[in-house]
């Protein structure tokens, strides 16, 4: 309704230039503004602060408190503007014109407002005008005092209100305030999440805060940066550093401050609320409005997570396994696996900041060239196929072509799209991984690209578990898999849970990390490795050592690591943010496979986590075990967590269990583990889909999958082990997009 409105709500202040030192800038395009030192104001002194909310939210008082507060004036719309404009109360108004009428007096009334460095309560109906809207918000901050719908009925009901539109017709006040809701949820850039029954005092000081922190905020630094070079930094943005990937400096990008956390009171808000609407309202606290506006990132989540991409209508369920063991099943998405949590919204936001990028003045198309060997590969190629296919990006994938499963390639190659290319390599993941990083290091390439369709090469750092970007779908999923466990009367908000997570480059457990520093209640976070065990090593001892050790090849693929890259944030924040720590360690792992951290900080990081590692033998016996007890099939990483979940049981308490995998990714491994050995010799995949699918349904197939199983469109292109054929192959790909 007002998309026009919502580009962001930083050109509201860019062109007032008491407040900002920076060059000119082109306020009517977002791409072209230029990065705020910290030390500017990001709202002007002269800029109002809009409330909006419901009739019977609480604006007006609110409004008082802050105008108090912050010493500046008043305006009640209602009361300052229509009623002395009109000469006659606000429900006569309503009666004499109707619901249609009224809007568009108002609207008019609205727009006549001349208003600096005020307080503005606008009434309930002002944001279904959109023109006046649109004039309203530009002159500051739109702040959305969302309150319980049932809190506001009681307070209605209370007194007595008789000048709703709507009323006059007879509309009951669940629906107005219904509709209402979803035109609010349009038009702001802030959100206030109220609690039940909260004060107005307690809703001012969130609006104060919420303004401080976006004042304050710098963006995002990375964790070799030192603390003191921060505050004298450029802001860094999101749009930015999803198209870096990597730090200058090496470094991972973290926000620059603290992670926010949320009040019980609010969490209650979440707690039966859809997938979509719980991910909007944590992302929200996450990213700064300037950088991705709400109504943009609503979209987003919108194309990302909804049933035509999901099989489930929860998109992440959590189910009871058995005792007090919980499910939270992470393979509904399109290619079965926790990364589409990541890669059906990634590639939006990747192509939105290619688009915004403020560097950008021209017309410049992109290749992404990944290396997989595994899970990452797909999800990719699905999301960018999904969301980025016509927007002038590309992704090529390498993959090892005896390097990776039959499941693996096979869901690859059936991947079909103009901006998608597959590559099977005659060769192995390292060499793969050497073409891509020589591709992006060759000029000539880059230079003919560039002649030949204005064609630029983005590194695999654009889709890797490095980037922000991908971290920050798997927070929402590990504090929904709370929530749902209050939703279905498991426990109650506040009590605490375990969580298990088979982890090899350490983004889920991060994820659940930042989960709990916003105020989910995980009491222990178990970190299960399998055979390739250096984080758990790292975790009792404090060494990580990787000097004697070589990669060994295990059933659960995904979490065959050695050298964990998110584990670089987990111990900048342990540290309290000690970049020269970080530093040094990182140096030290790369230098000499080494490093070691003791005292408080080994104590900190044990307080934190649990680590537990399972063996191959022990993978097969827990699928097999958890199948004749509890009919559920698990596939090799959520075996790898049950298990270690089983060593550290706590029988009062419940635990979630990250199931990251569908089990028919590895149906033959499955197969075997439930004494099929005999019986999948020589069979199809197809044909082993079909066994497992006669076995168990729990969980039921993943017809998704099973459909690029039995595909016949199988698109294969398999190049010797030599540079010159995939740089041609890169080069004949860039006609296509």
């Amino acid at each position: 309704m007002l998309s026009t409105l919502k580009t962001s709500i930083l050109w509201r202040f860019l062109n007032e230039t008491k407040a900002i030192t920076t060059t000119t800038i082109c306020v009517k395009n977002y791409q072209h503004r230029r990065r705020l030192n910290t030390t500017t104001r990001i709202f002007s002194d002269r800029s109002n602060i809009i409330l909006m909310g419901s009739p019977g939210s609480g604006k007006s008082t609110v409004a008082r408190i802050l105008a108090k507060k912050l010493n500046k004036p008043s305006i009640d719309i209602d009361n300052d503007i229509l009623e002395p404009m009109w000469g006659v109360k606000i429900s006569e108004k309503l009666k004499e014109k109707g619901s249609k009428h009224f809007i568009e007096e108002e609207g008019k009334a609205l727009m006549t407002v001349k208003a600096e460095n005020s307080i503005i309560s606008l009434t309930g109906s002002n944001p279904l005008h959109d023109e006046a809207m649109r004039y309203i918000a530009n002159t500051g901050y739109v702040i959305f005092l969302d309150y319980p719908a049932k809190g506001i009925l009681q307070r209605l009901h209370k007194m007595k209100i008789d000048r709703i539109v709507g009323q006059e017709i007879g509309t009951p006040l669940t629906d107005i305030l219904e509709h209402r809701q979803m035109t609010y949820e349009q038009a702001y850039d802030i959100r206030i999440l109220c609690e039940e029954n909260e004060s107005p005092e307690s809703v001012s000081e969130k609006v104060i805060e919420a303004l401080a922190v976006l004042e304050e905020d710098q963006g995002y630094v990375s964790t070799r940066q030192d603390k003191d070079s921060v505050s004298v930094q450029e802001r860094t943005s999101l749009g930015e550093i999803l198209l870096q990937g990597l730090a200058p400096d090496g470094g991972l990008y973290v926000p620059a401050l603290q992670i926010p956390c949320l009040s019980k009171g609010e969490w209650s808000r979440l707690v039966n609320m859809s997938y979509r609407d719980r991910a909007l309202r944590i992302m929200e606290r996450l990213i700064n409005p300037c950088d991705l506006h709400p109504s943009k990132l609503r979209l987003f989540l919108e194309r990302a997570y909804n049933n035509e991409t999901f099989s489930h209508e929860k998109i992440f369920p959590v189910r009871h396994l058995k005792d007090n063991h919980f499910l939270l099943e992470l393979f509904h998405g399109p290619t079965a696996s926790f990364k589409d949590a990541a890669l059906q919204l990634m590639p939006q936001m990747f192509v939105d900041a290619l688009r915004h990028n403020e560097f950008k003045t021209d017309s410049s198309r992109y290749i992404i060239l990944v290396a997989t060997s595994g899970d990452t590969g797909s999800a990719v190629l699905d999301g960018f196929r999904r969301h980025a296919e016509g927007s002038g990006v590309g992704v090529i994938v390498l993959f090892p072509e005896h390097g990776i499963s039959e499941v693996q390639r096979l869901q690859m190659t059936a991947m079909s799209g103009g901006n998608v290319q597959v590559l099977g390599i005659d060769g192995d993941f390292d060499l793969c991984q050497g073409m891509v990083k020589r591709a992006f290091q060759d000029q000539d390439l880059a230079s003919w690209l560039s002649n030949n369709g204005n064609f630029r090469l983005r590194y695999k750092n654009a889709a890797n578990s490095i980037t922000w970007g991908r971290l920050l779908p798997q927070i929402v999923f590990q504090v929904s898999g709370y929530l749902d466990l209050v939703e279905q009367k498991v426990i109650s908000l506040g009590d605490e849970v375990d969580v298990c997570i088979p982890t090899g480059n350490f983004g889920n457990i991060l994820g659940a990390f930042y989960a709990q520093a916003m105020g989910i209640p995980f009491r222990r976070l178990v970190c299960a490795s399998n055979a390739n065990n250096t984080l758990t090593e790292f975790i009792n001892s404090g060494v990580y050592d990787i000097r004697s050790r070589q990669i060994q090849k295990t059933q659960s693929p995904a979490i065959d690591i050695l050298k964990a890259s998110n584990l670089e944030r987990f111990i900048y924040h342990k540290s309290d943010r000690d970049s020269q720590l970080v530093r040094k360690c990182f140096k030290e792992l790369e230098e000499n496979q080494c490093f070691e951290v003791s005292g408080q900080l080994l104590e900190d990081i044990q307080k934190s986590l649990v680590g537990k590692w399972c063996s191959e033998a022990e993978c097969v016996t827990t699928i097999k075990n958890c199948f004749e007890t509890t009919g559920y099939l698990l596939d090799p990483h959520t075996a790898i967590a049950k298990f270690v979940a089983d060593l550290v049981n706590d029988v009062d308490v419940p635990m979630i269990i990250n199931a990251t995998a569908h089990y028919s990714k590895f149906a033959p491994q499955v197969l075997r583990a439930l004494g099929h050995k005999k019986d999948i010799k020589d069979k199809s995949m197809s044909e082993l889909f079909d066994m497992a699918h006669k076995i168990t349904d729990s969980p039921g197939m993943h017809s998704r999958l099973e459909e690029c199983i039995k595909s016949s469109d199988i698109s294969e292109k398999v190049l010797k082990p030599n540079y010159e054929d995939v740089e041609r192959a890169i080069k004949i790909f860039s006609h296509k997009i």
